[in-house]
């Protein structure tokens, strides 16, 4: 950790923070010789900017900060490791940031990646108040970097039963309990789609079906459903060098999803929670699913594969069937499902599809106000046509490229009971460019909006 809930010590920097709005009225506040230096280095309060203040002898006496606002999730994000190393506070000239942005954006702007490569040098650390909205930024901090972890590690060391003892590592630290159905016994346990999607890649990477289970019985049941496939060949339809570059992290979606699970157990949510996470990687050998195969599902629909490339959804659809059967309130499923939902929105906003209109928009507009977006897309039923198959019950493709997003959310609509309130998020579950606090990597993506949303829905019933 590089934010310490603890009283400064007395040689900590202060941090002054600022936004363009009001930095006239701060800078006259400011000693003369602090405005002086700030108009001759040409610093005006900017977004992710910081004017470094020399005091008279020469030392480092405190640091101008600019900001979006003092709420940002990603408001320090520039400065763990632009800073000089060393200790820093939050100064009394200026905006008062908001605990919670503060701890948040300081730790996700300190996180490197460096199981492999150490960082060139230690982040700045940042000492905060010891209250419960720091301690609640550096939780979702954890979660976030967790996340981004496991979507960072390459397929070698993250294969389906790495997964698995990630999943066990957060059941221990909440007291949850995990169990596996694995290989073979997914054909005994009712799990047909996930054996076939992975069974090209046993014994040594055998496809499993991972559940979590915490909380207590009398409360709402909350099934979380997370996208495991920890390499994604595209099978027998193979993809090319590009499209494979990144297959590392197509796991992204189980990676968020118990990104969720540590949170809500973390705060102690009112629920009883189950998370489930099909995993498997999708393998070229000779016994791997083809296209043409026709499946029975765990449902009891039969899938015709039309690409074996489109395996997410294949996998996904006995994890959702399965996860209803107990009739959660509330249903979710994270998944890096379709390069549709990136040509249609791009990576920064991943896309969901929610049977209900209201909610849909209420969820958007939660996530635009904690800037951790999402975007509606319609699950539209006149598009079913195609992919409903000749010789089955459906196809997992569509015969079109169109609506190819639309069409993956389809197919796993007909594996949730109309009864069933569910939302599916097809996520990118990575950063393409860097921007402050967001390194080119894994990102955890909707976590904190969709954290809030179940805060407001079952908190207030504790």
């Amino acid at each position: 950790m590089t934010v310490h809930l603890q009283k400064p010590a007395a040689g900590a920097t202060p941090l002054h923070v600022v936004d363009g709005a009001r930095f006239d009225t701060d800078l006259k506040a400011a000693p003369a010789a602090t405005r002086r230096w700030l108009q001759a280095t040409g610093f005006a309060g900017a977004p992710d900017s910081h004017a470094l203040v020399p005091g008279p002898d020469g030392a480092l006496a405190e640091v101008w900060v600019g900001v979006h606002a003092a709420d940002h999730p990603f408001a320090l994000s520039a400065l763990p490791f632009q800073l000089p190393a060393g200790a820093y506070r939050l100064g009394e000239t200026g905006l008062a940031l908001d605990a919670e942005a503060a701890a948040l954006s300081w730790e996700l702007g300190a996180y490197r990646f460096d199981l492999y490569k150490p960082a060139r040098r230690e982040a700045a650390t940042l000492a905060l108040p010891d209250t419960p909205a720091a301690q609640r930024g550096l939780l979702q901090a954890a979660a976030m970097a967790s996340v981004r972890d496991l979507v960072n590690t390459p397929a070698e060391h993250m294969g389906p039963a790495a997964l698995a003892q990630a999943v066990r590592l957060v059941a221990a630290q909440h007291g949850a309990k995990v169990k596996e159905v694995v290989g073979d016994k997914l054909l005994q346990a009712g799990f047909p789609a996930i054996h076939a999607v992975g069974r090209a890649a046993a014994p040594e990477r055998a496809p499993r079906l991972i559940e979590l289970t915490w909380g207590k019985p009398k409360h709402p049941r909350l099934t979380l459903v997370g996208k495991g496939v920890c390499f994604d060949s595209g099978g027998l339809d193979i993809k090319g060098a590009e499209g494979m570059r990144l297959m590392k992290k197509d796991m992204g979606g189980a990676a968020n999803a118990l990104g969720l699970a540590q949170m809500v157990m973390a705060l102690r949510l009112p629920v009883r929670l189950q998370l489930l996470i099909p995993a498997v990687e999708n393998a070229i050998a000779g016994n791997a699913y083809r296209p043409g195969d026709v499946f029975k599902t765990r449902a009891g629909l039969h899938i015709e594969i039309g690409n074996t490339d489109a395996e997410g959804r294949v996998i996904l659809c006995d994890a959702l069937a399965y996860g209803a059967e107990s009739k959660p309130e509330l249903l979710i499923d994270l998944a890096t499902l379709t390069g549709a939902a990136r040509v249609a929105l791009g990576a920064q906003l991943p896309a969901l599809f929610c049977r209900d209109m209201a909610l849909a928009r209420a969820l958007v507009d939660r996530g635009l106000a904690l800037r951790d977006p999402l975007w509606h897309l319609p699950l539209w039923r006149d598009y079913h046509g195609g992919i409903e198959s000749d010789i089955a019950d459906i196809v997992n493709t569509g015969k079109g490229a169109l609506g190819g997003a639309i069409n993956a959310a389809l197919f796993l609509e007909d594996f949730v009971p109309a009864a069933q309130e569910w939302l599916h998020i097809d996520l990118f579950a990575w950063n393409d460019s860097a921007r402050p606090g967001r390194p080119v990597g894994g990102e955890a993506q909707t976590l904190r909006t969709l954290l809030a949303y179940l805060e407001e829905r079952f908190g207030e019933r504790s």
